[in-house]
């Protein structure tokens, strides 16, 4: 397939979605590499850029979106009737940069890092699509685990969770050095588990 073929059906493809796709799924879709298809995607994210489009492809780690530009936010707001989502409180913000830089973890390790009961701003995290269950751990009661998500990387500017800045991070119980392993991680359940 030529080039250009594969920046429309790149293109095609984003647009019909409305969501990210992962460059697997498309390669797959078009029949062709992973690495034609980020080729194709930057050539097309380029080209938009460069002539001010009111669109744009962005890279969430290994997929892409199609969404409005960034200076036409105002007047997409303003059209389509919608109002800016709630603000994040200090203690959703906390309860989601521990999410972002342990990830996976726990709700108790939250709490044991905010000193605090953070189920509320779990949920609000769960309810906005910034976090999701990432499995549970295999330690008794079997603690859900919860990470970021594509839309937490969509909101905050980032392709991946490599371009958040360093900190210095804070012990909370699991000896230095040591990581959780598949062993201690099961597979996410079912949507609608109790937690």
């Amino acid at each position: 397939m030529e080039q250009t073929d594969l920046e429309r059906a790149v293109t095609a493809i984003l647009f019909a979605a409305g969501e990210s796709v992962g460059a697997a799924r498309m390669a797959q879709a078009i029949g062709c590499g992973e690495k034609e298809v980020h080729q194709a995607a930057k050539a097309v994210m380029d080209r938009l850029s460069f002539a001010r489009s009111g669109v744009r492809i962005v890279r969430l780690e290994d997929a892409y979106q199609m969404c409005s530009a960034a200076e036409q936010a105002e007047i997409v707001t303003r059209a389509l009737e919608t109002r800016k989502p709630p603000k994040l409180s200090p203690s959703q913000l906390e309860t989601l940069t521990i999410v972002a830089y342990y990830q996976p973890v726990t709700k108790a390790h939250i709490e044991q890092i905010r000193g605090v009961d953070s189920a509320y701003s779990v949920g609000a995290l769960l309810n906005k699509k910034l976090i999701e269950e990432a499995g549970r751990l295999n330690v008794p009661g079997r603690p859900i685990l919860y990470r970021t998500t594509g839309v937490f990387l969509r909101t905050f500017g980032l392709e991946s969770l490599d371009e958040l800045p360093e900190i210095e991070k804070v012990n909370i119980g699991i000896p230095k050095g040591q990581q959780l392993s598949e062993e201690t991680v099961a597979e996410p359940e079912m949507a609608g588990s109790a937690s």
